[in-house]
């Protein structure tokens, strides 16, 4: 592990003072931390600078001030562009920034080659949720790096690590991601529906806090049976919720509500159903979703 000497473990750098990096910046500053801080366009961290933060005249200079520099980008790329000119080596980069999990670990192999060790994390929480009791983030990247850094990155958000491949904090973000906006997206969806039909979102919360507290139980008992391959269809059949799906799609319809989304998730049953799997359990759709043929 690249070694700084001569740094306080309470010194930190954050760049990028987009919500998220505010956010991260004064939740160091609440507990005590030096706090350095830069951004590309000026002006963004005046209140930070009133509340004690360094405001440094160059992301060069930022990274100069501490030995671990967190990054809160639009992604990887800004990375890149915002640390062209600095001097990495022997500092830590913790990058919270989204993307894909192949770029960070592209990210990983570029901050080795400037002699920087390198973390990358997934944050679970918005901007309000940092610093706060409950909120999480995915980390990995070398462990003994991360065993370093971790009651600093820990003052943000409880850290999952996952493992020493830089990858797979984004990776298991990235999954978290995809149910979380194809849910959330179905919520809107429900409310379109909802309002042509003479309905608030008011009226829809109670039920729809219930059905997304009923998935814990679907996720949980199916796995087991999913990770053993095994998709028979003794408690749901997918003949019957590709039937169920069908009606949603005609109740959208009906209510002159956009079904482009339904529509697509409809062909998804239907192209399980007509390869010949109607009567095994819906979880056979993983493999249609993987572009293989589910085993007979």
């Amino acid at each position: 592990m690249n070694q700084v000497p001569n740094q306080a473990p309470n010194q930190v750098t954050v760049i990028g003072l987009g919500p998220m990096g505010l956010a991260m910046a004064g939740a160091y500053l609440d507990a005590g931390y030096e706090v350095t801080v830069w951004n590309r366009s000026p002006g963004k961290d005046t209140e930070l600078v009133a509340r004690g933060a360094r405001r440094a005249g160059s992301a060069a200079e930022a990274v100069a001030a501490s030995g671990l520099t967190v990054l809160s980008l639009i992604d990887v790329d800004a990375a890149y562009t915002a640390l062209a000119d600095a001097d990495l080596h022997g500092r830590v980069l913790a990058n919270l920034s989204s993307d894909v999990p192949d770029k960070a670990r592209a990210a990983a192999r570029w901050a080795r080659e400037r002699g920087a060790s390198y973390l990358t994390g997934g944050v679970n929480v918005p901007p309000t949720g940092i610093g706060r009791e409950g909120s999480s983030m995915f980390v990995s990247g070398p462990g003994e790096v991360y065993a370093a850094h971790r009651a600093a990155l820990d003052v943000l958000a409880a850290t999952d690590y996952r493992g020493a491949d830089a990858g797979h904090a984004q990776l298991y973000y990235q999954l978290n991601m995809i149910m979380f906006w194809t849910a959330y997206t179905g919520w809107y969806q429900a409310l379109a529906v909802a309002r042509a039909n003479g309905l608030t979102a008011a009226d829809l919360v109670p039920y729809a806090g219930a059905t997304a507290d009923s998935l814990r139980g679907f996720y949980e008992g199916g796995a087991p049976l999913i990770d053993a391959d095994a998709h028979e269809g003794t408690y749901e059949r997918l003949a019957m919720c590709a039937a169920s799906v069908e009606h949603i799609l005609h109740t959208a319809a009906d209510s002159g509500v956009d079904t482009g989304i339904l529509s697509a998730h409809a062909d998804l049953y239907r192209r399980g159903v007509a390869a010949g799997f109607g009567a095994d359990s819906s979880s056979r759709l993983i493999n249609l979703l993987r572009g293989a043929a589910p085993a007979a």
